[in-house]
């Protein structure tokens, strides 16, 4: 099966499906942390021409999309970020060129956003503690023919109470003091539960095929009943 990870430099993704046996590729602006054979540094539209992947995972920049960008939008800001609205507005439509490709199947990831309002509601809504990895991090899933992802190790997260009197995870305290740049970088990172799940429970067609129309036929009988 042919698959492309857009926004990925890290590889924790376009690994997964490889170690299965899948011929997988990243695709970023930056260059891979990995396997650069594996790996095309360039425009991800131009990438999933050259690929044609039946199957697309993207993970666009949340930078202008998450709610924890939104204080940057306030009138004291606006003299530093004077072009954050249009940033916001480009981010969005970024993503919907994503979701409306070429492609069979696709995934689109982002944390708690703006994409919920300015777009549609995600498909469903994950965290890396229910797929063996001790750490709290919303993440939205919007998806196209492919199922939802199913739980495969629920562990309990690893919370720190800070002085303001909030639970963060573990990871987040631990890259809270990286520069920005890198900080970002850390946490863009896919967690390792959750990418083995992404290639174990998407890989098989028939099975995912077999799941929809059974969705499909069950959504259909309730509409009439």
């Amino acid at each position: 099966m042919k698959v492309l990870v857009g926004c990925e430099f890290s590889q924790v993704v376009t690994k997964a499906f490889r170690d299965r046996g899948h011929e997988a590729y990243s695709c970023d602006l930056l260059p891979t942390e990995g396997n650069p054979d594996w790996h095309i540094q360039g425009d991800v539209f131009e990438a999933i021409k050259q690929v044609k992947p039946e199957l697309g995972i993207f993970h666009p920049p949340c930078t202008y999309l998450t709610l924890a960008g939104n204080r940057w939008f306030n009138p004291e800001y606006r003299m530093r970020y004077p072009n954050r609205q249009e940033q916001r507005q480009e981010a969005i439509q970024f993503v919907k060129q994503l979701a409306n490709a070429n492609i069979k199947r696709i995934a689109i990831e982002n944390p708690l956003g703006v994409l919920s309002t300015c777009w549609r509601e995600p498909t469903q809504i994950i965290q890396p503690f229910m797929f063996g990895d001790a750490e709290r991090k919303t993440t939205c899933l919007w998806l196209k023919n492919l199922p939802k992802l199913k739980p495969t190790k629920i562990v309990k997260p690893k919370l720190i109470l800070c002085k303001d009197g909030k639970w963060y995870s573990e990871y987040h305290i631990k890259t809270f003091n990286m520069p920005s740049k890198i900080r970002g970088h850390e946490r863009s990172r896919t967690f390792q539960g959750i990418a083995d799940a992404m290639a174990t429970q998407w890989e098989n067609y028939k099975e995912i095929q077999a799941e929809l129309m059974l969705y499909n036929s069950s959504e259909t009988k309730r509409e009439t009943q």
